[in-house]
C-alpha cells in the first residue's frame, strides 16, 4: 500500500530524495548548456526555500558537484531557477554592473486564473475536468511557439499542484532582450479585462492566423470540456454570463429558447443554431460571438509578467511541491490529453517504490544484480524519459550549430 503524503514527514523524505532520486546529472546538463565548468552554469542564479519559509536567493555553484552537495546538505523544500548573469550572483555584487546575460523564455499558466469559467473547482483545487482546460492551453501555446516563432526546445513541466510551466530553451530565446520578451508575451495574450458586456476578446471578420489556429484546437473539445464538462449553461448565473454578451435582438431569441431546455449541451446547441440564423442581421462587432466565447473560456490565460521579465525566478523541474508532495515533472505536450495530475507521484510514493524495488533485489538469488538508476525503480521513470529526450534534442541542435556556424 502506498504511503499517504504528510507535510510533517517532508524533511525526512527530502533527505532521501536528494540523495537517491534527484536527477543531478541530467539537471546540470540542462542548466549548463554544454558548459558545466563555465559561466553558463557558474553564473546561474538559483534560490532555495527551506523549512520554515526561509528564502535564500542568489545561490550559485562552481561546478555541478557543488550543487549536488548543497542540495543534500540543505534539502530545500523548493528550488527556483533564475537568470544567468555576467558575474557570480552574490548579493554584495548587486548594482549597475550586475546584468542578465541570458534566461529561458518562460510561461506560467495557473488554474486559478480560470476560476471565472470553471465550475468544478476553485482556487488551488484541480480535478480531471478542469485539467482539460490546461490541456487545451498547452496545445495552443506549444503550437504558437513552434509555428509562429520557430522555437524547437520547449520543456513543459507540471507545477506540482495547479498549473504548468513552459521553458523555451532555444539559444535565441535565452538571449532575448526584455522588450522582445514583452512583445512575444503580448502577442500571445489576447484576453483582456472584461468590457461592459463581459467580453474579454473582440475579433475582426478575419483574425490573425495564430488565433484561427487556436480556435481550430478549441473547437474539437469545447463542447465536451467547457459546455458539458463545466456545465457552462447549467445555472442561471452561467446563462446570464453569456446573455450579457449578446445584443438585444439575439438575446430576445436565445433566452426563451434556453428556458425550454434543461442541459448545457442543448442550450449551447440552440444558441449556435439561433446565432447562425441571425448572423447576417448582427452588427459587425457581434458576428464572431461564438468564437469569442470559445476563446474566453479556453484560450491560455498567461501570467505575462513572468514572461516579460528576466529577474523573475520560476519553480524548478523535479522539486517537490510542499503542499501536495508531488514532483514537478516534465510532460510531453503531444500526449497532454493523457496526463493526469492526480497520478503524478508524491515523494512518499517514490520512497515506497524505491523500498519495494530494493526488497525485491535483495531477495534475488542471482549472483550479479542489475545496476539500475534509482529513478528507473519508480514512477518518475516516464517523466525522466521526457526530460532525457528533451536534452538529447537540445544537445543535438548544439552539435549541429557548432559544426555549421552559419546555421541559425
Amino acid at each position: 500500500m502506498t504511503s499517504k503524503f504528510s507535510s510533517d514527514s517532508l524533511p525526512e523524505l527530502l533527505s532521501v530524495y536528494y540523495k537517491r532520486l534527484f536527477p543531478y546529472k541530467e539537471y546540470t546538463r540542462w542548466l549548463s548548456y554544454g558548459d558545466p565548468d563555465g559561466p553558463t552554469f557558474q553564473n546561474r542564479e538559483l534560490s532555495f526555500t527551506l523549512a520554515g519559509d526561509v528564502y535564500i536567493r542568489y545561490q550559485s555553484f562552481d561546478k555541478p558537484a557543488d550543487f549536488e552537495a548543497e542540495l543534500q546538505r540543505k534539502c530545500p523544500e523548493k528550488i527556483d531557477v533564475g537568470a544567468v548573469y555576467n558575474m557570480r550572483p552574490k548579493k554584495k555584487l548587486l548594482g549597475d554592473q550586475f546584468e542578465v546575460v541570458e534566461k529561458e523564455l518562460v510561461f506560467d499558466i495557473d488554474m486559478t486564473d480560470y476560476d471565472s469559467v470553471r465550475n468544478c473547482c476553485k482556487e488551488a483545487n484541480v480535478c480531471a475536468k478542469c485539467w482539460k482546460l490546461m490541456v487545451i492551453a498547452t496545445k495552443i501555446l506549444d503550437a504558437a511557439l513552434r509555428d509562429d516563432f520557430g522555437f524547437k526546445h520547449l520543456l513543459w513541466v507540471f507545477s506540482g499542484r495547479r498549473g504548468v510551466h513552459c521553458w523555451v530553451c532555444d539559444d535565441l530565446a535565452r538571449k532575448l532582450e526584455p522588450t522582445v520578451r514583452a512583445a512575444v508575451a503580448e502577442y500571445l495574450q489576447i484576453l483582456v479585462r472584461e468590457d461592459s458586456s463581459g467580453k474579454m476578446v473582440n475579433l475582426p471578420d478575419s483574425a490573425h492566423p495564430s488565433i484561427e489556429r487556436a480556435l481550430d484546437i478549441i473547437r474539437k473539445d469545447f463542447v465536451a470540456v467547457c459546455v458539458d464538462g463545466q456545465n457552462m449553461l447549467g445555472s442561471s448565473s452561467g446563462m446570464a454570463q453569456l446573455l450579457k454578451m449578446m445584443d438585444d435582438n439575439l438575446r430576445k431569441e436565445v433566452e426563451p429558447a434556453w428556458e425550454r431546455l434543461t442541459t448545457s449541451v442543448d442550450r449551447w446547441s440552440a444558441f449556435v443554431d439561433i446565432f447562425d440564423r441571425m448572423r447576417g442581421e448582427l452588427k459587425k462587432r457581434d458576428k464572431r460571438l461564438v468564437d469569442e466565447i470559445m476563446l474566453q473560456w479556453a484560450y491560455p490565460r498567461l501570467d505575462i509578467a513572468v514572461t516579460k521579465g528576466t529577474n523573475h525566478l520560476l519553480k524548478s523541474p523535479f522539486c517537490i511541491h510542499p503542499k501536495t508532495g508531488k514532483v514537478c515533472v516534465p510532460f510531453s505536450p503531444a500526449v497532454a490529453h493523457s496526463f493526469d495530475p492526480d497520478k503524478v507521484p508524491t515523494i512518499a510514493q517514490l520512497m515506497d517504490e524505491l523500498s519495494e524495488f530494493d526488497k525485491r533485489e535483495a531477495a534475488n538469488d542471482d549472483d550479479v544484480r542489475r545496476k539500475v538508476k534509482n529513478y528507473k525503480k519508480t514512477s518518475m521513470f516516464k517523466s525522466m524519459q521526457v526530460f532525457e529526450e528533451f536534452l538529447r534534442n537540445l544537445e543535438a541542435a548544439r552539435r549541429t550549430s557548432a559544426a555549421d556556424p552559419m546555421e541559425f
